[in-house]
């Protein structure tokens, strides 16, 4: 049996649970999975833009025609809408296998004492409190069928903090040891922990940190070789689709140009 065919076993009939899937890492997760699994799983792709969600589902269901795909506009930063996202998952789509919390932002580079407050509310309620509550909903349905994956996209950021990232590089150390302690409390579970800390990727995430200003946003990747949305999307697929006895509890990614955050080789050709 060939790897891509042990994995489409192990995914087949799977429901999937991606969190801002209307682009980037997220999208390019939807559909790394649809591949992987021949399109015999279910998606359900949540997002504040349903209207790409919406794109994503057309491009997925007219190559696969057997795939089952529920898209929803939700904002994990409004815990309210997260207790209703739930509450009305349609019974086809309500037994969760697998979460990708990959919802997550950057806002700004102000140095501390700058910083805005809401910049400071929305990293803070998006990349840790909104994460947390996916994670405290899907929990009980995991516990209670003795499996399940959970999949935190943390950050190099959440290993080595620097000048200008304080509040984000603070969300990703508090998204890393929840996902640590969560590991430890699940040890006698079937339930598998996963965090992946990528370095830099290039994708819209940038965008949002610079308040849509492109030229600034293409300026960090300017020179290098960065990873790509399908590089981490591959990894995500991988790990979710190994034999249930395996985990992959942390894995850190770089491009083949970078060794920290503040250790990125630019070509100045």
């Amino acid at each position: 049996m060939s790897y891509g065919s042990k994995a489409a076993g192990r995914l087949a009939g799977k429901t999937i649970l991606i969190t801002g899937a209307s682009a980037g890492i997220g999208e390019a997760t939807a559909i790394e999975y649809a591949s992987a699994a021949k399109g015999e799983l279910k998606l359900i792709l949540t997002a504040r833009r349903l209207e790409k969600l919406d794109s994503v589902k057309s491009k997925l269901e007219a190559e696969f025609p057997n795939i089952k795909v529920l898209t929803v506009k939700l904002d994990v930063s409004d815990l309210s809408a997260i207790e209703k996202f739930f509450k009305e998952l349609p019974e086809e789509f309500s037994d969760v296998d697998v979460l990708i919390n990959n919802a997550g932002l950057a806002r700004g580079v102000a140095k501390v004492g700058e910083i805005s407050q809401d910049d400071i509310d929305s990293m803070f309620n998006t990349n840790v409190r909104g994460n947390i509550a996916m994670v405290q909903h899907l929990l009980p349905l995991f516990k209670k069928k003795n499996s399940g994956d959970i999949v935190q996209l943390g950050s190099v950021a959440g290993r080595e903090p620097y000048p200008g990232g304080s509040i984000y590089c603070a969300t990703k150390h508090a998204l890393r040891a929840f996902t640590s302690a969560l590991r430890k409390e699940l040890i006698n579970t079937k339930i598998r922990i996963i965090e992946i800390q990528p370095g830099n990727v290039e994708t819209e995430f940038s965008d949002v940190r610079f308040y849509g200003d492109k030229d600034a946003a293409k300026k960090v990747y300017q020179g290098t070789e960065p990873l790509y949305a399908d590089d981490i999307a591959e990894l995500i697929v991988f790990y979710t689709s190994r034999k249930q006895n395996t985990v992959v509890a942390e894995s850190l990614v770089f491009a083949t140009n970078q060794a920290s955050p503040f250790h990125i080789y630019r070509n100045s050709n």
